[in-house]
């Protein structure tokens, strides 16, 4: 899948590598239609119009996905923009700085559909962070649906949203990752660089590819062609079945992609669909595998398992008695050889769910009772802060915004100049609203409304009107800026 430049950089940071590109069994009534393709067994010759068919089923159910997301602050840049700066003394005086508010930045993505009332499965960055989602079903339509983020997972990058739609749309079927084999034929569908509705063949080149920095499932490696814009589309077997999600490329190489198994998938999907979210099982330590030379100088008879080397303080694992040098061999009835192994179980339970741990400590077995811990990252996105708030006047309509009379305290908090003539400031824009989509941010200065002036917040509300178009004249990044809002 495509995100942006910037966000490919950003993952490159993340893992040297490689690029993203964009529970319970999975509930029947979920479940898309069967496939009709007649099966195809070992060794039987591949029909000639066998990936012509495949796109002519597919295709239909692959959705293209764009997204935008909204720059939550403006940046103070030191200097003057430009020899024009002295033309807005009229409303200033000095100052030694200009602000430049940040472009909405936009990414490209796919997904494929799986229920007939509009879900759509696609990976997690693609949408995550996105303040406006826009699916297009296919590539030539000029109609376009706003969708919804139903749930996401960073940690597995997938993620649910939802369109609106008054027809009932294609589905795409979801097979079985469990049996699939090296050398297999598969499709993959996608979007790549903005390229709508695209189809690359090829195998299926390895299974079970650990890239734990990546995602928590291991990943199904192909040779079929996934580039930045092919996240979150399916890949496909010779059966018309969705066998994984495409999420990620080796930028070191030519022809290794990765997709997500679906199996993986289909086991968090209810989860995310009624929760919004994975919870992570948290324990609470440092560890570190055991080699030969650390289990000698340890005076440990044994190499596999995680060795304990910090207990962070109020942790689940403190409260279970776990000690620093401690060897955790087995989370409930599973055996665990390394500290991969010992992460990846605790975080298969849930908070609160209890497990006994079974340790190595002085050569002795003990057996620790663990109540499940919530990880710190899994927080609620409402619960997230998002800056100081200021107290002030909410806009009506809905348009989405909040302002206050202009103050020094306001002044310094935004960095604004001093004005010759007090006007209202605006000093907060809901992220997705009227608003911010017309242009609006914290910190702009509102000169006028519907060429009504004003001096106080009161004004602005006073001026604005419920229907039609609302054109307000507002100071922002050094310049006066027509800004038109119009209430849904």
């Amino acid at each position: 899948m495509r995100r942006s430049v910037s966000l490919h950089v950003f993952y490159l940071s993340l893992l040297t590598a490689f690029l993203f590109l964009g529970g319970s069994p999975w509930q029947p009534e979920l479940a898309a239609a069967k496939s009709t393709r007649a099966p195809i067994k070992a060794g039987d010759p591949l029909p000639a119009n066998l990936f012509i068919e495949l796109a002519k089923e597919i295709n239909p159910t692959v959705v293209n996905i764009s997204t935008s997301t909204l720059p939550n602050q403006r940046q103070a840049v030191p200097g003057y923009p430009d020899p024009f700066f002295d033309l807005f003394q009229h409303f200033m005086g000095p100052n030694p700085y200009y602000y430049q508010q940040q472009r909405p930045m936009q990414a490209l993505g796919t997904g494929f559909i799986i229920r007939e009332d509009g879900l759509i499965i696609t990976n997690n960055h693609v949408v995550d962070k996105a303040d406006v989602i826009q699916v297009q079903l296919s590539e030539n339509s000029k109609e376009s649906y706003q969708a919804k983020v139903i749930g996401k997972d960073a940690r597995t990058d997938i993620a649910l949203i939802k369109i609106e739609v008054k027809k009932k749309l294609p589905v795409a079927t979801l097979g079985s990752s469990s049996s699939l084999q090296v050398g297999e034929w598969v499709a993959a569908f996608g979007n790549p660089y903005g390229h709508g509705h695209t189809m690359t063949k090829g195998i299926i080149s390895a299974l079970g590819r650990e890239i734990d920095e990546l995602n928590r499932f291991p990943f199904l490696q192909t040779d079929a062609s996934i580039n930045p814009g092919n996240s979150g589309g399916p890949l496909v077997n010779t059966q018309g079945e969705v066998i994984g999600v495409n999420s990620a490329i080796d930028a070191r190489a030519q022809g290794i992609g990765f997709a997500i198994p679906i199996d993986n998938v289909k086991s968090i999907l209810p989860t995310l669909e009624k929760n919004g979210s994975i919870k992570r099982g948290f324990l609470g330590v440092l560890m570190q595998d055991v080699d030969d030379d650390s289990a000698k100088s340890l005076g440990l008879t044994r190499t596999d398992g995680a060795l304990i080397t910090q207990v962070i303080p109020d942790s689940p694992a403190e409260k279970s008695g776990m000690k620093d040098y401690d060897l955790v061999t087995k989370v409930g009835e599973k055996q665990v050889a390394n500290t991969r192994e010992l992460a990846r179980e605790i975080q298969n339970y849930s908070p609160g769910d209890k497990v006994k741990l079974l340790v190595v400590r002085n050569k002795t077995e003990k057996e620790l009772t663990l109540t499940i811990g919530r990880h710190p990252d899994d927080q609620d996105e409402d619960s997230k802060g998002s800056g100081r708030q200021y107290d002030g006047q909410k806009a009506p309509f809905d348009l989405g915004f909040k302002l206050s009379d202009y103050s020094r305290e306001i002044a310094n908090e935004f960095g604004l100049p001093p004005l010759r003539e007090k006007h209202p400031v605006v000093i907060d824009v809901t992220r997705g609203s009227i608003a911010s989509w017309a242009g609006l941010a914290p910190g702009d200065i509102i000169l006028d409304v519907n060429r009504l002036p004003v001096t106080t917040s009161r004004d602005v509300l006073k001026s604005l009107r419920k229907d039609g178009v609302n054109v307000m004249r507002v100071l922002k990044q050094n310049r006066v800026a027509l800004l038109y809002l119009k209430p849904r």
